[in-house]
């Protein structure tokens, strides 16, 4: 019997060593490894996307923060730009010939506004989702997010 799970979930932070937790939990959800994206018997689960959601923060980006893997369908991210004409959430966007570059640029987004103050962060939830450039119809990788604000 194939199963998929909905969400894995890990404490991490922005040092280093941070990152190097998270890159390997993102690789292996993209290898089939933790079946998000393709079910336990490696079969791909079409309409799902991966998406990084941020939460239960200690503080600011940088103390400790849960950070999760989820598969989630089309409706996800509906139901977020509704949250962002609420108000709820500022979403940021960059796109980049590479995938790396664009989330990096996106954040560089993030914490130049919190640097200028026009972005009051809530640190309550925020999602990441990154389309790999062939996926997209431009040859760019595109990185979404979603911040929560106050």
């Amino acid at each position: 019997m194939a199963y998929t799970l909905k969400e894995v979930k890990i404490r991490a932070n922005n040092t280093p060593e941070g990152i190097r937790k998270i890159e390997q939990l993102w690789q292996d959800v993209s290898k089939g490894k933790l079946p998000i994206v393709f079910d336990s018997e490696n079969n791909f689960q079409k309409g799902i996307s991966p998406i990084s959601k941020y939460s239960n923060y200690e503080s600011d980006e940088n103390g400790n923060y849960d950070l999760s893997i989820l598969g989630v369908d089309s409706s996800f991210f509906e139901k977020l730009e509704k949250e962002v004409k609420k108000g709820k959430y500022k979403k940021y966007e960059s796109a980049d010939k590479n995938m790396l570059t664009s989330t990096k640029n996106a954040w560089k987004m993030v914490w130049k506004d919190q640097k200028e103050g026009t972005l009051n962060r809530a640190y309550k939830t925020d999602y990441e989702s990154t389309v790999p450039a062939e996926y997209c119809k431009d040859g760019k990788a595109h990185c979404y997010l979603y911040i929560s604000i106050k």
